[in-house]
């Protein structure tokens, strides 16, 4: 909340409630599910808000966007330093994972295809532990 703060955002009671929500789930959430979820805490929210508030908190860096398969939005909480995500395709938890190896692949796709290679942003989606034991596959 501070970083908002000292950003020059007001802390209204409604943006509380989006920034809870995002950054303490476990599972990527849609705006949708955010104004949902949010209105538990706060009743007048509107999904304007939280779709402004979604764009603060990205510019901050303190939630990054997901690209899903069906080319919804959603989105986690941020976490310091260059990271990678995976997904569970079917109930949406998310874990960073960091790959030592993955700089040099990439710098070795940038000296093959004659690309400077400025950033990267990885995204794997596959099926976690618990929804394999329920029977997803």
């Amino acid at each position: 909340m501070q970083k908002l703060r000292d950003n020059g955002y007001r802390l209204t009671d409604a943006r509380e409630a989006v920034v809870e929500v995002v950054i303490n789930s476990d599972r990527v959430l849609k705006p949708c599910e955010v104004f949902d979820l949010a209105r538990a805490h706060y009743g007048k929210l509107g999904l304007v808000s939280v779709y402004r508030t979604l764009e603060k908190l990205e510019e901050l860096g303190m939630i990054q966007r997901v690209h899903q398969h069906q080319g919804c939005q959603a989105f986690v909480a941020a976490k310091e330093g260059h990271h990678h995500l995976l997904l569970c395709s079917v109930c949406g938890r998310y874990e960073y994972f960091q790959g030592e190896n993955l700089e040099s692949f990439f710098a070795q796709i940038g000296i093959e295809k004659d690309y400077q290679i400025e950033e990267h942003w990885m995204q794997v989606f596959g099926v976690c532990s618990t929804c394999r034991r329920q029977g997803y596959s």
